[in-house]
């Protein structure tokens, strides 16, 4: 008998038994998630103690040594052969993390672009929308994050929350389902 799950119900970000470690080094010990979509979930807790591994793990940016990832019912890094796991190319993970968004602790600005470069350079030249329409778009973002006023600014000219911002709209811009 099959199950069908109404795409609604089926959760945005699955984590099943998932492990990492570096080494000898246990980051992540057989954690399991659910988010549903539009919920908000927070990770809290010290440094280093394994969030941002989490994180990088979904966006296969780490590799997970055991376990299972789901972005909206799709698995992550690696595809189902009869029993067997295999580990995808890095073009098919690519086309994966692609539809993630993700603000790193390092904002990654290229400097020598303005505010308004940055936003548009992922989706002029990764998803092909036109530079008008992403420029229309990134405008918007900025309103949306209290910097319409900053589009020609330099990375350099920004405080450090103003350039999280910025790397939080350039994420947005990518329109990623997670």
């Amino acid at each position: 008998m099959t199950v069908m799950v109404d795409a609604a119900d089926r959760p945005m970000v699955e984590l099943i038994d998932v492990s990492k470690q570096f080494g000898s080094l246990r980051v992540l010990r057989e954690v399991n998630l659910t988010v549903r979509a539009h919920e908000v979930t927070c990770l809290i807790g010290p440094s280093g103690s394994g969030k941002t591994t989490m994180l990088r793990c979904v966006n296969c940016l780490e590799r997970i040594n055991s376990g299972l990832i789901f972005v909206d019912g799709e698995l992550i890094g690696y595809r189902q052969e009869s029993e067997h796991l295999r580990e995808l190319k890095e073009k098919e993970v690519a086309r994966q993390r692609a539809s993630m968004g993700m603000v790193f602790q390092q904002f990654n600005l290229f400097p020598h672009m303005t505010v308004l470069q940055n936003i548009i350079e992922g989706p002029v030249r990764v998803v092909g929308i036109d530079p008008r329409e992403a420029s229309e778009e990134a405008l918007g973002l900025l309103h949306k994050v209290g910097l319409g006023d900053r589009a020609d600014s330099y990375p350099r000219q920004l405080s450090g929350g103003q350039q999280q911002r910025v790397a939080i709209a350039r994420a947005l811009a990518m329109r990623p389902k997670l």
